[in-house]
Parts: structure tokens; sequence; C-alpha cells
């Protein structure tokens, strides 16, 4: 949090914003009668926001004004139009018209810059605001006040008095700057209240990124760091930073069995709410399959799940789950299980974040399954933040007692060098491991549960076998050696194995 000195009169009145995630961000909105700074190269959705905020205390029965320089009344109409919002209330001042028209410099561009025009601009501000006294004020933009004069001095002036002017009168003022001039950067940072930044990142595949933050806030509580966000229509969705801190709670009470007998033995029983489970192995291995058992099994006991399909898509989703006879799509119908297509390519960390935190927090969902995690890696910006996101990822869910199936892909099909994208092993409180193996002459599959925090579980290794006879775990395969290097060795008779050959 900042560390400046907190005004108790400043936390007592704050204006909420009216875009989604910023209050919580900024913990109740913008402190009253302030200036503030909106930062963001164009296109980063500075304008969406200002019409948001002033949008939002007509909404509440206050005066607002928007002044502009560079747009007109009509592109801010279709703005609006776009995200299906009326402007009607709002007290719109094309700043460049109306200077034109009572300057008697008409000659004058706003591309000269000269002092005339810049306390013409000011005075015309300033009328506006003293005829209509509004308690919120947008002035779009900064850039185009910056091309009116090459003195620093004089700019920094005329932005303290308008300051001043604002403060007097309990208006709160955003200007929005898109960082096209850099002559005078940094000076109204060090003179408004709070900044608040819009970047735009461009991946190389996929859609773009968008995150903001909070730079400074003056006298004001709020949650540091970047956070995600996107331009629907309707306006910014901002994705508050999760913070499994924020949502410390004794965990409830109870385990998760998945009924199938030789899994939960393998356990050495169920699976404790709150936990988090990482189903390992290559592709093809189970991993999914088990993932449906354990959310079946959740919904029977009358617990809501929520499924994050990454890699598969839905018809081969549920092909499989007729199949095998699990059971999934009764449950579906039931609405005890909701299942989510993600697009990876398409989905920000903090937006994949916000899913599962209004899946908890909305729907009450108490078992959640992501397949896979391999997903979540492409969809974070970089390696360097995944650990530390999974990690505030599993804590909160664990906070709110959620039981948590993450299933990871691993590279290679059979052998001791099968690898993974990111080592989450250590992240989990539960570690399944799956194998193909080689044994008389066809491919099986092993199973094995390698690491279990809060209980003791079975050392050894067994047979599973999916197949129209559904899913099935088989005896502990005790007369062999060497079963995750892909060719066992054994001797004697073929314990364990399942001798039905598979159609």
């Amino acid at each position: 949090m900042e560390g400046e000195a907190k005004d108790p009169m400043l936390q007592k009145s704050k204006d909420q914003t009216g875009i989604e995630g910023l209050d919580d961000i900024l913990q109740g909105g913008l402190p009253r009668g302030h200036l503030y700074l909106v930062e963001g190269e164009p296109g980063t959705g500075k304008t969406t926001l200002a019409l948001g905020f002033v949008l939002e205390g007509i909404r509440q029965g206050e005066k607002t004004l928007y002044v502009t320089l560079s747009e007109t009344a009509e592109e801010l109409g279709l703005v609006g139009e776009s995200h299906g919002w009326s402007l009607e209330g709002l007290e719109i001042v094309e700043l460049e018209r109306d200077v034109a028209r009572h300057t008697p410099e008409v000659q004058y561009t706003v591309f000269e810059s000269t002092e005339v025009e810049l306390g013409d601009t000011m005075a015309a501000i300033l009328g506006a605001a003293d005829r209509l006294r509004p308690t919120r004020v947008v002035i779009d933009s900064l850039s185009e006040l910056r091309l009116l004069t090459r003195d620093s001095l004089r700019f920094r002036r005329e932005l303290l008095g308008l300051k001043r002017f604002f403060a007097e009168r309990g208006a709160s003022v955003l200007i929005l700057d898109d960082l096209t001039q850099g002559a005078h950067e940094g000076l109204i940072q060090s003179i408004a209240h709070g900044v608040i930044r819009l970047e735009r990142l461009t991946t190389e595949y996929g859609a773009e990124r968008r995150r903001m933050i909070v730079p400074k806030m003056r006298g004001s509580q709020y949650r540091e760091g970047y956070h995600d966000y996107r331009i629907n229509p309707g306006g910014l969705r901002i994705f508050p930073r999760l913070v499994a801190a924020e949502h410390r709670q004794p965990v409830l009470p109870g385990q998760l069995l998945s009924g199938v007998g030789n899994l939960d033995t393998l356990l050495g029983g169920g699976l404790d709410r709150g936990t988090s489970t990482l189903l390992m192995g290559p592709s093809g291995v189970g991993k999914s399959t088990i993932g449906m058992v354990y959310a079946v099994a959740a919904a029977e006991k009358g617990e809501r799940v929520e499924m994050l399909l990454f890699d598969e898509n839905l018809g081969t989703f549920f092909a499989r789950d007729e199949g095998l006879a699990i059971g999934l799509k009764s449950q579906i119908e039931a609405g005890m299980i909701a299942i989510r297509q993600i697009d990876p390519s398409e989905v920000s960390p903090g937006e994949l974040m916000q899913l599962i935190r209004d899946a908890v927090e909305q729907r009450d969902v108490r078992h959640l399954v992501i397949d896979s995690v391999n997903g979540v890696i492409h969809a974070m910006p970089g390696e360097r933040t995944l650990l530390i996101q999974v990690h505030e990822m599993l804590a909160y869910l664990s906070q709110k007692s959620v039981t948590t199936v993450i299933t990871l892909a691993q590279h290679g099909m059979m052998g001791p060098s099968v690898a993974s994208a990111a080592d989450l092993s250590y992240l989990t409180d539960v570690v399944i491991l799956l194998r193909f193996f080689e044994a008389s002459g066809e491919i099986r599959q092993a199973v094995s549960v390698v690491k279990k925090r809060n209980g003791d579980h079975e050392r050894s290794v067994r047979e599973i076998r999916i197949g129209p006879g559904g899913f099935t775990v088989g005896e502990t395969l005790s007369e062999f050696q060497g079963i995750f290097t892909g060719v066992p060795q054994y001797s004697g008779k073929e314990a364990g194995l399942f001798h039905e050959r598979r159609g």
C-alpha cells in the first residue's frame, strides 16, 4: 500500500468510478474533490473510463462536465453508443470550437504554442465550470494543453490554478493524457492527487493484453501492482489482482471419495476439502478421465462443480463421458456441474483468476477442475510470474474450502525423460503420477501417488484401465520393476495385470 499519511477526512468521502473492478482496487473509489491523471497510449481506453466516471455521477444525481479539446461531441456520442450508453444529461464542451469562436485572434490554431491561446483555453474551462458547478469533471486531453506552451513553468502554474479552482468547489477532476508529448513528463504527476496508468501489450499471437496500475494515490489505500482489464461492450472490466491473504478463513472439514475403490485405497482415503491435486502424465494417459470422475463424485454429494477446459473441445469431452458412462452429462443437466471452454490465446491471467473468483463467490462452487494447467501456462504473458500466480490461486481456493483438481500434460509418452513445461508439483497438496508402460505386447497405463501432504497413502504402483467398462484401478503391480521407465521387468506370474485384451 502507498506509504503516505492518510487524511481521515479523505477516507470518509469517495466517488465511485462506475468502472467494474476499479472501485475494488481503490477500496471504494476516488477521494472526492481532487485532481487525477489518467494516462495511457491511444487505444488503451482512457475515454471509455472517463465517460464511465461522469455517467456514474449522473446516475447518482450529480452534475458532470466533459471538456474535450480534440474530439467532438458526435465522436463522444459514438463511443457511448458502442457501449450502449446514453450521454443525456452530460454537459459536453468542445473547447477547440468554443475558443475559436470567442478569441479575437481567430487566425491562431491549437498547433501554435502561444500564451494567448493557453489563457483563453483555461478561461473557457473555468467559465464552463462556473456556469454548471459540476462535481465531476473530465478534461480530454492534456496533450492538447501541452501544445499551447513550451514554457514548463507557465504550464505548471496553469495546472496548479486549475487544481485549486476545482478543489475549492469540491469537484473531482480527471485529466486524460495520451503520452504523445514528453516535454512535461512527470510534471502533472507531481501535481495530481492520484495517477491511473493504462497499458496495452501486444503479444506474438492472440488478442492484445491490457493492464492498469495505480502508481500514486495520496491519502488513500489501494491495491498495488498490475491489474488486467478488458474493454467490453458496456465499458471497462478490470480484474483486480488476486491476493490470497485477503481471503483468509477457516477451511471447512470434509473429504471427497472418487467412488473408484482402488483409487481411494491408493490415496489412503479421499481428497480433503480445500486441498489441491495435480494429475501429471503424458497426453492420453487418463488425467482428464480422473478429473471427470472426481467432478461427478462431488456433484453426487450435492456440491457445485466448475470445469475449465483449455485443451479439449466439448464434443470430444462429452463423447468420452458417454463412452465411459461416467455420468457427467446428467449432472450438467441437473445444474450441479458447469463446463467452461477457454481459449488461452484470448484470456489474460487476471481474467482467468476473476473467472475462478466469480465461480467460487457468486455460484458457490466447491469443486474446481482445471484441464489442463498447460492452458494456464499459455494464458500467462511470461513464465516469470507463472508460479506466483498459480500459488496465489491455489492458496485462495484452499482458504475458500474449494477442492481443486488440475491436470498437467507432460512432454513425451514413455520413459523417465518425460518432462513438463513448469514444475508445479511443490505447489499442490497431492501429486498423482500416471504413465504408459509396455507389457505382454500391449501399451498399458499405471498410476501412483507420489505426494500427499495431509495424510498417508500407498507407495505402490497400480494399473489402470479406461474402456467401455468405465474407469478401473487394478491391484498392486508388486512383481514388476521399472514400470515408470516404460519397459518394466517382471518374473514369474503377470500379477496385477488386466488379462482381458482390449478391443
